[in-house]
């Protein structure tokens, strides 16, 4: 479940984003590719939603590709004994995500999936990337993670952005993710700290260096 920020968590989210609207205003391309990533939970989807959004009310066409539509299909997973650690690398589609990213690059007009996470599976061709989107900003945990083939994607990115959030926060918001489908303390803690906190930890253990880094406590995915 994402949970909006409200008041002064909305103020600094909407002050990152509005420096890094300008940043990337400044670029003379017909195309940038943005890279946002960060841990589970560190606030990625509101952050390149609300960075699209300005970009968009300042006339440049922008659009949001979520790394999520890569996630592997559940029975794909069943197969190979990895439902229980979904979310982790090994678990997307991640060759896949590699040639959507460089298709992007090549300025052409791309169709990509996103993720329902209400029915949990991916939709394909959900997301269209039209060939006058001025800017794409792509947002996932592992758009900047050193393990292949994941690594491939740091040299494909004109921006990327780390929002970073320390770990006891993270284990606040990601055990709060469950306790939000009405499960009790007790089983959302175990479900937490079964997969979502050991991919977090990957994640930052992981994590390549970024051209830019924004404190992501106030951002909520």
């Amino acid at each position: 479940m994402h949970q909006e920020p409200t008041g002064k968590a909305l103020t600094i989210v909407t002050r990152h984003v509005h420096d890094l609207a300008d940043m990337l205003l400044e670029r003379d391309a017909p195309r940038v590719i943005v890279a946002v990533a960060g841990a589970p939970g560190s606030g990625k989807s509101t952050f390149a939603a609300e960075l699209a959004r300005r970009l968009m009310a300042r006339g440049r066409r922008s659009v949001v590709v979520p790394m999520d539509g890569f996630h592997l299909d559940n029975a794909v997973l069943e197969a190979r004994n990895l439902l229980p650690r979904k979310g982790a690398p090994e678990t997307f589609d991640a060759q896949g995500f590699v040639r959507l990213i460089r298709a992007i690059k090549a300025g052409e007009e791309v169709f990509a999936p996103t993720f329902d996470r209400t029915r949990d599976l991916s939709i394909a061709g959900a997301v269209a990337i039209p060939a006058d989107a001025r800017f794409v900003i792509a947002e996932g945990n592992y758009l900047m993670f050193d393990e292949s083939p994941w690594s491939e994607l740091a040299g494909l990115w004109d921006v990327s952005v780390r929002l970073d959030v320390p770990m006891p926060e993270l284990r606040a918001r990601l055990i709060q993710r469950w306790l939000s489908q009405n499960l009790s303390r007790a089983v959302a803690t175990r479900r937490a700290e079964g997969n979502d906190i050991p991919n977090a930890q990957r994640v930052i253990a992981k994590a390549l260096p970024c051209d830019v880094t924004f404190d992501g406590q106030q951002a909520r995915d």
